[in-house]
């Protein structure tokens, strides 16, 4: 039965979905419903809410209702707890009072209550699934996790998952609890070198003659074959690769995305990594401040084991402040230099830590210190000239030390660690092409990223600068001109900005290229010297056109990377014999 929500500018139901794992507002399965509220009470309009929610729960005898709700600037999270075979239901019980509630506040006639409950109580009913709830607390019970989706469910990971239909699970005395376990697995997020860290961690698990696996924005992979294309920084990655039998452990790329829209999809991993908060993607699902987004990345502590790691970046004034009254066990801190005030206390309290001292790479677990490396043996530093690549490796240092790997490991993994199209593709890859030109291709896509791949350019030397850059339409007019004020600090000689039709959500076709133009003029940049192509590859073609030996390219590619890498690799200068 279609619920028809009243429609208002002053009331907007924003989205209504299942939550599968732990979330921003809490740790329990169930339903989520977003609303923004505009020129009304804001109390009024949760109490409402939540006086609705009451009458539905009793109607349809829902048992044991757990409810909470979420407060941000413009509207609610309103939160309805419920179990594995109920999430339907639940999402549909929120949406029905939701209806009740915005009816009465708006003075809309609302229809029969008797049809809607009916249909949750329908919903309830056919949705009940009592081997898979019996499952989950076999699973809890055993010590291993349990994930699941609409058509499967799982118990332990990789080597020692066991996979199931919903709707034919075993009882659970059935199940050779013996052969099932979990794998080393870590969940990486952050704003940026998310994807550059699971594959760096990935290559220390190769060094460690494992089977490994990754999920990123780019494509779910077990050793060298790739399951899938696509961005799979969600709970669907993880689901997918977390259930092949190969899998010996597990690297996660877990965006801001997947945790509001989901939650985390597991509960038993051995460490988490926070590289950065910075400002991106505010505004969506009631996260509009930089406070909120850092406690939206800091979700996947709640995904730990009791002995599982927490690593972040101690450089990061954000996610410093957000733990500033947090718990801090099992506290891994990293940071570019060891004076930096937060790793000398980590130090002093034999806490886990990783840092650089003299040009090496010194991990610290909390006993000893051991050199792991230099950094100007990494090669994804450029010989320390990408400081935030040093970082990644860092933070890599910290997962990889709190995983089990030893240092011979570690090392192996970050010396050979190239910062190219095949083992970092779109991070930070050269190019030297026939014409005697450079190009450096990278994926930034927001400020903080620009300023760290910016910072690294402008120590390379160039006869002129060229810079392409395109931007997503889903940031706000600031966010998209601070991308293009930041590659304007290379001080280009000529600028290329691409459009990205794939990417407009919901801007008109040249509306995000005259943002980004004119910010590039206030930057100084000479309108003759700024082009606007069509795409990503025809800004390519068109800047290699005019470059000339000795030039610098500076292309920062979103869309049709793949295109331009292969673009790319067909103009390599040959090399002599």
């Amino acid at each position: 039965m279609e619920i028809p929500h009243p429609e208002s500018r002053r009331l907007v139901l924003d989205g209504c979905r299942r939550l599968t794992g732990p979330s921003l507002v809490w740790n329990e399965t169930g339903a989520i419903l977003d609303v923004l509220v505009d020129d009304l009470d804001m109390d009024r309009v949760l109490h409402c809410w939540q006086r609705h929610v009451d009458g539905v729960v009793a109607a349809v005898q829902w048992p044991q209702p757990r409810l909470t709700h979420r407060r941000f600037e413009n509207g609610f999270n309103l939160l309805l707890a419920a179990p594995l075979d109920q999430l339907y239901s639940a999402v549909r019980l929120l949406e029905t009072a939701w209806y009740f509630c915005a009816c009465e506040l708006l003075g809309v006639a609302a229809g029969p209550a008797d049809g809607f409950i009916g249909a949750i109580t329908d919903e309830i009913r056919s949705e009940k699934n009592a081997s898979l709830v019996a499952l989950q607390a076999a699973a809890a019970y055993h010590g291993v996790d349990f994930l699941f989706d609409d058509e499967t469910v799982f118990v332990g990971h990789g080597t020692g998952c066991r996979v199931f239909r919903v709707d034919q699970i075993p009882p659970a005395e059935q199940i050779d609890w013996v052969s099932v376990h979990d794998i080393p697995v870590a969940l990486i997020t952050g704003t940026n070198g998310k994807s550059t860290s699971v594959r760096l961690l990935d290559a220390i698990a190769r060094a460690a003659q494992q089977v490994s696996g990754i999920t990123s924005t780019d494509f779910v992979r077990v050793g060298d074959e790739i399951l899938d294309e696509g961005d799979y920084s969600g709970p669907g990655g993880a689901r997918l690769l977390l259930r092949d039998p190969r899998l010996e452990a597990a690297f996660l790329e877990v965006a801001r995305g997947g945790i509001l829209r989901r939650g985390l999809a597991l509960g038993r991993a051995r460490a988490a990594l926070v590289t950065n908060v910075a400002s991106d993607h505010l505004g969506q699902y009631g996260v509009n401040t930089l406070a909120a987004l850092a406690a939206t990345k800091f979700v996947v502590r709640e995904a730990l084991t009791e002995t599982g790691v927490l690593v972040v970046n101690a450089d990061d004034a954000c996610s410093v402040e957000y733990l500033a009254d947090q718990p801090r066990s099992n506290l891994c801190w990293f940071g570019l230099d060891r004076p930096n005030p937060i790793i000398r206390q980590q130090i002093e309290d034999r806490g886990r830590c990783c840092f650089t001292e003299a040009g090496g790479i010194i991990n610290f677990d909390g006993n000893s210190f051991s050199k792991i490396c230099d950094v100007a043996a990494i090669p994804m530093t450029l010989n320390g000239a990408a400081r935030h690549n040093i970082s990644n490796a860092l933070g890599a240092v910290g997962v990889a030390s709190a995983m089990g790997y030893s240092d011979e490991q570690i090392r192996a993994g970050l010396c050979h660690f190239y910062s190219d199209a095949r083992d970092n593709p779109g991070r930070m890859n050269i190019f030297e092409l026939d014409n005697a030109v450079s190009v450096v291709v990278d994926f930034a896509h927001n400020a903080h990223g620009v300023a760290a791949v910016v910072d690294t350019v402008k120590q390379l030397p160039a006869r002129q600068k060229w810079v392409l850059f395109g931007a997503a339409g889903d940031r706000s007019d600031d966010e998209i001109a601070a991308i293009a004020s930041g590659v304007c600090a290379i001080d280009p000689d000529y600028v290329v900005i691409t459009e990205l039709e794939k990417y407009l959500r919901g801007r008109a076709p040249g509306e995000v290229g005259e943002i980004m133009k004119c910010a590039c003029l206030q930057q100084g940049v000479a309108q003759n010297r700024i082009h606007i192509a069509e795409s990503p590859l025809a800004g390519v073609g068109y800047a290699l056109e005019r470059m000339q030996a000795d030039d610098l390219g500076l292309f920062l590619v979103l869309a049709e990377r793949n295109q331009v890498i292969d673009y790319l690799d067909s103009r390599r200068a040959k090399k002599p014999d």
